[in-house]
């Protein structure tokens, strides 16, 4: 019973409820005109399901980018700057990476637009309507200037009004849009079994899992490599440790909650400082997310293929990673922050409508636990990197004891 209260099997149970229901649907066994009631009923709750989490996002990425900056710039420092850049090239470079691996791989693979001979679904029975209170590229810009300002100035009220909202905008995401996520999956995938797209894709979906696990060891290789190369110590000293935190990490699918595993798996190491420990773990677990950065990736690269029948532009991608990279440095160390923190880009650059959001949100969350393992143990490595720059600019060991 507790493994049904967790948001992967509620989102399986959804989307089995869903295909379910959108299959028996198809078969047409009921009488006429019953099938299209049943389907514009479903439709008009995926639809007001759909506006009232668009609504969120703007109050989303306010809530999450603003108040981190502020506590990034109220701590400034020169390892500060080095563990953001760190942090910032690695998930830019892991979505690169993705995006050059998507356009190696996804066309290769047997995918077919689904806009090809599928069903029509009827439209809803009306649109309730719920505007965002403003644009998602707004919302970014005012979060980036307000938290800047609000650092630099040491506006303490300001800040503390930031972190407040940041509260409110958590409850919000895990008493409302969390809970509502389930069904609103359940509607969207009953309207895509009902038109034949899940029924064709199905396999794929379950090869690109596989394809994204792969990427996630071959980055964290890299990333260890660099490590140590750039430190001159034994980067797999650290990596061996990291066994308790990568499996802790899979089952809560939470860097915040691993951050105590981490901590004590990172202390084994005999080549990481401590002060570069008690600093670096903590904060990377809250603006380091190169796992779930490339999955996310890789993964609308899949759905705008399936979807839409065509890959982004690489203009449009390259534009993508750098704005996922700024959004993964905010997003909470939650299941599902960071593809929660990012549905304005999803949505606003990538221009995915309510059903390349769902899917992108259940994929995403029904494989976020391994993405948030690579997040963990990566911290890992950058923190070894941290160690390297401290030793090589003679910077003394202190006695550092720093949590966000």
């Amino acid at each position: 019973m507790k493994f049904l209260k967790s948001l992967p099997a509620r989102l399986v149970l959804g989307v089995m409820v869903g295909m379910i229901v959108g299959l028996f649907l198809a078969a047409d066994m009921l009488p006429v005109g019953v099938n299209d009631a049943i389907l514009q009923v479903i439709v008009t709750a995926k639809y007001v399901l759909n506006q009232l989490i668009n609504f969120c996002v703007p109050l989303i990425i306010i809530g999450f980018i603003a108040p981190s900056i502020t506590k990034l710039g109220s701590n400034a420092s020169r390892m500060l700057g080095v563990a953001l850049l760190l942090a910032y090239t690695s998930s830019l470079c892991a979505a690169l990476f993705s995006t050059g691996a998507g356009y190696a791989l996804i066309p290769n693979l047997n995918i077919t637009s689904a806009v090809d001979g599928l069903r029509e679904v009827p439209q809803a029975v009306f649109q309730l309507d719920i505007p965002q209170v403003m644009p998602v590229m707004s919302a970014l810009v005012i979060s980036v200037m307000v938290g800047l300002a609000a650092a630099v100035t040491k506006a303490k009220i300001i800040t503390q009004a930031l972190n407040e909202f940041q509260d409110i905008v958590l409850l919000i995401v895990t008493k409302v849009v969390i809970p509502i996520l389930p069904f609103f999956i359940s509607t969207t995938f009953c309207t895509l079994s009902y038109e034949g797209t899940i029924t064709k894709q199905l396999p794929v979906f379950l090869i690109v899992v596989i394809i994204v696990m792969v990427g996630h060891y071959i980055w964290l290789g890299l990333l260890y490599g660099l490590g140590g190369a750039y430190s001159g110590k034994n980067a797999f000293d650290v990596l061996r440790n990291y066994g308790p935190a990568y499996l802790t990490a899979v089952g809560t699918m939470s860097s915040a909650a691993t951050l105590a595993v981490a901590l004590r798996c990172a202390k084994k190491s005999k080549v990481l400082r401590r002060d570069m420990i008690d600093f670096g773990i903590p904060l990377f677990a809250n603006i380091h997310l190169c796992g779930s950065v490339l999955t996310e990736v890789f993964f609308v690269m899949v759905v705008s293929k399936i979807l839409y029948g065509t890959l982004p532009s690489p203009l449009t991608m390259v534009l993508f990673c750098a704005l996922l990279g700024v959004f993964a440095i905010g997003a909470p160390g939650v299941p599902g922050g960071t593809v929660m923190a990012s549905l304005g880009l999803i949505t606003g650059v990538l221009r995915f409508d309510d059903a390349g959001t769902a899917l992108m949100l259940t994929i995403f969350a029904l494989q976020d636990s391994f993405g948030t393992a690579c997040n963990v143990t990566g911290d890992g490595a950058l923190t070894l990197m941290l160690t390297g720059y401290a030793e090589k600019h003679h910077i003394e060991e202190q006695n550092i004891d720093f949590t966000l």
